[in-house]
């Protein structure tokens, strides 16, 4: 039955693994029985047929097709298929050889499992027939052989539960010969098997008994009224017992399907022939066909549907009007010629019939969807061929029964989030029709990309003092990925600077990358450092990037000059020159040291205040001279205030007061002033040597005492 064939499409939400597998379970259940009924454990079987059922899932199975849901369902836990009510297969699918409930369930890992059940028939009616009692007249002149068609028994069971066979009694004078339909049922004609006379007997009764197959057997019966009457000398006769023909589908109403006749040689009334249905044409016939009493001519009354029925049988009566006339009986039957009125039918089959996931991971050849079209009509008709259309990363795979979409290209959410996918559907008909059905193909987003930092290297210049907690920079990576899988978070790679953890120097916000100094920079210290900053977004697994930051601190003229010679004691230095120096006599040398850098360390020297018409100062290198001659009457001290000031923009400087002494002991030839380092050195060689002297002559004198105290006693000695 085209009601119970798989659906049309069956979406496959695509995650990391394709649909390993489509495979089939079938099952029967006899009908009639309870709700609950467990029919069979779908979860093993299909587990032992391959399925990968994961057990922590709550939900072993989804139902995404049933054709009965009423009558059948799976325990999506236990995944045990199971009857929801009592189930009437004589109702579910009359007289149908076969009663399939079809089911379509997708498991946990996206397997497809197509479950056929079929309804078991159970022998639980019994035969009836339409009415109490059959009344027939019988012309005596009927001769033996004469067949007459009787109502036939109606029994919902299928198959050999069925009307198997009749029996007629008691049966001197009939018969019955037993007949099968096109349809397979059965039915009986009663036949005369002795000469009749309607003097001896004008009137039989019977029991009709109809058996049908099941055993034992369950019966119905019905009586059976034949009334003898006079002969009528001629009886209608068909040319054929049977006839054949055919007549296209779609047939607008009137149209002539056969004309019939039946030739009784009589006159008048008695050779006035009338044609009718026979009793055992259903309703349904009697809609679709109708026969003209007088001229024998079938024509179609209602909407023929080979797709509804190929095939009706029409049981024609003939019977003159003459008295006690003896019908005549053939068989019409009525072929349905299929012509193609049926474009193929595309039916979606999702939680939104128009949509479909599908990762951007998955591989070529993932199954995406599983398609079957169907077309009502037969033959080339209904013979379907698919194709894809348009140049998408996706084909269609045909096989005898369904269709496949599947990858055909690499997918890339990043750049192609979504396609529109369209199914166009022909038949093999003249004239061919065809029909199509579009779908999106939603591309799911998976954590294919790394975090892509601006640029690799970033870097800031601060001046050194800045204030802890200052705003430095801010570093921006960007992840093309949806949610979790493209929220990027930052942190800095542990690393050293001057010994200490950079996390002592440095802070960054995680959400927005802006970095901030966490103390204050001293550029006489640190006059740079790198570190790295981690870019991670938030997918499972995490991916990451990093980039270099590096922080060049600038210097500031924050550090005054510190003026190192000459020697200072509370900030005053003293220094002796002779009397004699002549003119640019070198007096001392100012030395003063600044930690800062380029111009905010470069120190030059300059005397503000004292006896500056005396001497002057070297503003590189810090050399005091004399600038005049001094005589016996000059004054024996003089005094200089020098300065040593940086080229800051906010320039330092620090000061010392120079006291200068003329000391008239010294020969201006031989000295260089108390600064004079040679004349320092030997005067200290001649101090040490003088000290040695004395001592070598203290130590023999000594010595010489200390002899001539033993000789003294060792004289002494002697004498004694």
């Amino acid at each position: 039955m085209e009601s119970l064939l798989l659906p049309v499409l069956l979406l496959l939400a695509v995650l990391w693994t394709q649909a390993a597998a489509l495979i089939n379970l079938k099952y029967s259940v006899e009908e009639e029985q309870r709700a609950g009924t467990v029919i069979a454990n779908v979860a093993k079987d299909a587990r032992d047929a391959g399925f990968a059922l994961d057990p922590r899932q709550a939900s072993a199975f989804r139902v995404v097709s049933n054709s009965a849901p009423h009558l059948v369902d799976i325990n999506p836990s236990s995944g045990l298929l199971v009857t929801k009510q009592k189930i009437d297969r004589d109702l579910l699918c009359r007289q149908s050889p076969k009663c399939i409930i079809s089911l379509e369930v997708m498991s946990s890992s996206m397997e497809i499992c197509v479950i056929k059940v079929e309804i078991k028939d159970l022998n639980d009616n019994a035969p009836s027939f339409p009415a109490a009692q059959i009344e027939l007249e019988i012309s005596e002149a009927a001769s033996p052989g004469t067949r007459i068609p009787l109502d036939s028994a109606y029994d919902p069971d299928s198959g050999s539960f069925g009307v198997q066979t009749y029996e007629l009694t008691p049966n001197e004078m009939f018969g019955l010969e037993i007949k099968t339909r096109g349809d397979g049922s059965r039915f009986a004609e009663l036949v005369v098997e002795k000469s009749l006379d309607r003097e001896t007997q004008s009137h039989y009764s019977f029991r009709i008994t109809a058996l049908d197959g099941g055993d034992p057997p369950r019966l119905g019966t019905v009586g059976l009224n034949i009334k003898v009457t006079d002969s009528n000398d001629n009886n209608p006769v068909f040319g054929e017992s049977t006839y054949t023909v055919s007549v296209p589908e779609n047939s607008p109403p009137n149209t002539p399907v056969i004309r019939l006749n039946a030739s009784d040689p009589d006159e008048g009334t008695n050779g006035q022939v009338v044609y009718s249905f026979y009793g055992y044409v259903n309703d349904r016939t009697r809609e679709l066909f109708q026969i003209d009493p007088h001229s024998g001519l079938v024509t179609v009354t209602g909407a023929l549907d080979y797709e509804e029925g190929h095939v009706y049988e029409l049981d024609v009566q003939a019977k003159d009007l003459g008295p006690n006339s003896i019908p005549a009986h053939c068989k019409v039957t009525v072929s349905v010629l299929d012509t193609n009125d049926n474009p193929p039918v595309i039916n979606l089959l999702s939680v939104n019939s128009e949509l479909v996931e599908v990762s951007e991971s998955a591989p070529p050849g993932y199954v995406i969807a599983l398609v079957r079209v169907s077309d009502r009509d037969s033959g080339l008709n209904g013979r379907v061929q698919c194709r894809l259309l348009g140049n998408v990363p996706f084909r269609l795979q045909e096989y005898e029964s369904f269709s496949t979409i599947l990858v055909d290209g690499r997918l890339d959410r990043e750049q192609h989030d979504q396609y529109n996918l369209t199914i166009q559907a022909r038949d093999g008909g003249v004239p061919m029709l065809q029909s199509a059905k579009s779908f999106t193909v939603l591309i799911t987003d998976e954590n294919d990309n790394h975090p892509h930092f601006s640029k690799p290297y970033y870097q800031v210049i601060v001046q050194e003092n800045n204030t802890p907690g200052a705003y430095l920079l801010s570093v921006s990576a960007r992840d093309p990925d949806l949610g979790l899988n493209g929220s990027v978070s930052y942190q800095i790679v542990p690393s050293q600077v001057r010994d200490m953890p950079v996390f002592t120097y440095v802070s960054i916000n995680p959400n927005s990358g802006d970095i901030y100094a966490l103390r204050s920079f001293n550029h006489e210290q640190t006059k740079a450092f790198e570190f790295k900053v981690l870019a991670k977004d938030g997918g499972l697994p995490s991916l990451q990037s990093n980039a270099t930051v590096r922080v060049i601190i600038l210097d500031v003229n924050d550090n005054t000059p510190v003026i190192t010679a000459p020697p200072l004691i509370n900030g005053t230095a003293e220094v002796y020159i002779p009397r004699n120096s002549g003119i640019g006599y070198l007096v001392t040398v100012v030395k003063a040291d600044d930690y800062d850098e380029g111009e905010n360390g470069r120190v030059t020297y300059d005397m503000t205040e004292g006896d500056r018409g005396f001497f002057e100062i070297d503003q590189i290198n810090g050399e005091v001279r004399t600038t005049r001659t001094f005589g016996d009457s000059s004054k024996s001290s003089y005094e200089l205030i020098v300065v040593a000031h940086d080229h800051g923009k906010t320039s330092l400087s620090a000061s010392a007061l120079v006291l200068i002494y003329l000391s008239p002991a010294l020969d201006a030839q031989e000295s260089m002033g108390s600064v004079n380092l040679s004349l320092i050195f030997i005067i200290a060689l001649g101090s040490i040597a003088g000290i040695l002297f004395v001592t070598m002559i203290f130590v023999a004198i000594k010595c010489k005492r200390d002899n001539k105290e033993i000789r003294t006693y060792n004289c002494r000695a002697k004498s004694l």
